[in-house]
């Protein structure tokens, strides 16, 4: 089910929310996970054994971690391990496999030998979310942070619950286990919510879906023009940030209705002045998750500089990784860990934010982007030759009637907002850019709600739109 469909809008929200306000406290934690379920089987009941299994195992591990953490660790530690190989091999299987088989094959093919029987596996849909989440609510419990002995509804609706499941974002179950028992919300709570999901929602479906189709077309040149592939890539990097952003904006702005408060996942990314500062600031909650159960673990920065290089490399890799099961995502993780090396290497993150840092590290992020979006390696070294001129620098047919007055408006407005945000700056607002920021603020909330009619009119007429991140 999507947050933009018509089943979920008008049967499946208003259902689920007025339920939700007519039973006692502490039904509702039995009625979101009844409700997660529904939402998750959808597209797929079958999946949802997958999910279920997932949950119990986890919720089974961190009871067990949780009883012998302190009198028996080592058993503690062995139980957590294996607890997190059965998340990690549920993973792999529905993700890797078929990957693992034809890198394996290709392989085989150019040594001479037999191929394999082709494997074909169905990736259930918000996967690598709900694994990670199940990870984090077993190791939290070991080092403490969790309750030990939690009740299993209380975690089985942590892991299912439906604003953040399918893509993030990725919340800590330390940070609402405290809500979770018995679920409140109130009325500032709902009208903060509701202006969030609206928010997101129209970023979505206004500008994310608009530029589409621009993104798509110049992507599936065989012999994009530099023209096409530059438009291509602008048009991907600000329709995969609205369209993320968005799912992200509904995801928080649900749980605010509910009365649960996740944390951010965006900060203004494309205004990083560095790679560092921009893992900081990009789907922060998975650059959060890897920091303190990847990077940390494996030594972080406490094992020499060498080691440090190797992990940074190491987490962008498996980072890359988790994103897709494609040589193209490895790739992606491995320039952005090559970055990362090379900014601490050099103290990047120690000088002073600047305009030139900002525009350089777009333009990085902009030829990570290549990779991301990219078919296949091949096809990613087909855009970059485009971008250096060597196709020329006309406008084809192909890309011409995807180019409407809409999609050129869309982008022009899509880096208006992403290089000068709307936001509410305090009584220091006296340059230009805070008073820019200010006014887009107050433009922004007396527009919201016929904007956010005028999407819900786009979304019933449009086809049907799946969020970017639903396929990692």
């Amino acid at each position: 089910m999507v947050f933009t469909s018509t089943v979920f809008l008008f049967l499946f929200l208003p259902l689920f929310l007025t339920l939700y306000a007519l039973l006692p406290a502490r039904f509702r934690t039995a009625w979101i996970l009844l409700a997660s379920y529904a939402f998750y089987a959808w597209w797929r009941p079958d999946f949802a054994l997958v999910f279920a299994g997932s949950t119990i195992a986890a919720y089974a591990v961190g009871q067990r971690v949780g009883v012998w953490r302190e009198t028996r660790p080592a058993a503690a530690r062995r139980i957590l391990a294996l607890g997190i190989a059965l998340q990690l091999g549920t993973l792999g299987y529905f993700k890797y496999a078929e990957f693992g088989v034809e890198s394996l094959n290709a392989i085989l093919v150019a040594w001479g030998a037999a191929p394999l029987p082709a494997l074909s596996v169905i990736l259930p849909i918000g996967i690598s979310f709900y694994v990670f989440q199940s990870i984090s609510y077993m190791v939290d419990v070991w080092r403490g942070d969790a309750p030990a002995h939690a009740r299993f509804v209380d975690v089985a609706a942590y892991i299912a619950l439906f604003p953040q499941l399918i893509a993030g974002p990725i919340v800590r179950y330390k940070t609402i286990a405290h809500v979770l028992h018995a679920p409140r919300s109130s009325l500032p709570l709902v009208g903060e919510g509701a202006q969030r999901f609206m928010l997101g929602f129209c970023k979505k479906v206004l500008i994310a879906d608009a530029l589409a189709p621009i993104a798509d077309g110049a992507f599936a040149l065989t012999s994009p023009t530099a023209t096409e592939a530059a438009l291509g890539v602008l048009a991907f990097a600000a329709q995969l940030f609205f369209d993320f952003s968005g799912y992200s904006d509904m995801a928080i702005g649900l749980g605010l209705i509910l009365g649960f408060r996740f944390k951010e996942n965006f900060d203004r990314p494309y205004l990083a002045a560095s790679i560092t500062e921009f893992w900081r600031r990009w789907h922060i909650s998975l650059s959060r998750w890897l920091r303190d159960y990847l990077y940390i673990p494996l030594g972080g920065n406490r094992r020499g500089t060498g080691r440090t290089y190797v992990n940074l490399m190491v987490v962008m890799l498996l980072g890359g990784l988790w994103h897709g099961a494609a040589w193209s995502f490895v790739a992606w993780g491995a320039w952005h860990g090559g970055l990362l090396a090379l900014e601490r290497w050099r103290g990047v993150g120690e000088r002073p934010r600047s305009l030139r840092g900002m525009a350089g590290t777009f333009v990085l992020v902009l030829i990570g982007w290549v990779l991301f979006r990219s078919v296949d390696l091949a096809h990613a070294a087909t855009v970059f030759q485009a971008l250096i001129g060597a196709s020329g620098w006309s406008l084809s047919p192909e890309l011409a009637w995807q180019l409407t007055p809409r999609g050129f408006v869309t982008l022009a407005v899509a880096y208006a907002l992403i290089w000068f945000p709307p936001a509410t700056v305090g009584r220091g607002a006296r340059n230009l850019v805070d008073r820019v920021a200010v006014l887009g603020q107050r433009v922004l909330r007396w527009s919201l709600l016929p904007l956010f009619v005028l999407a819900v009119m786009r979304a019933v007429a449009d086809s049907y739109s799946p969020f970017l991140y639903f396929r990692f």
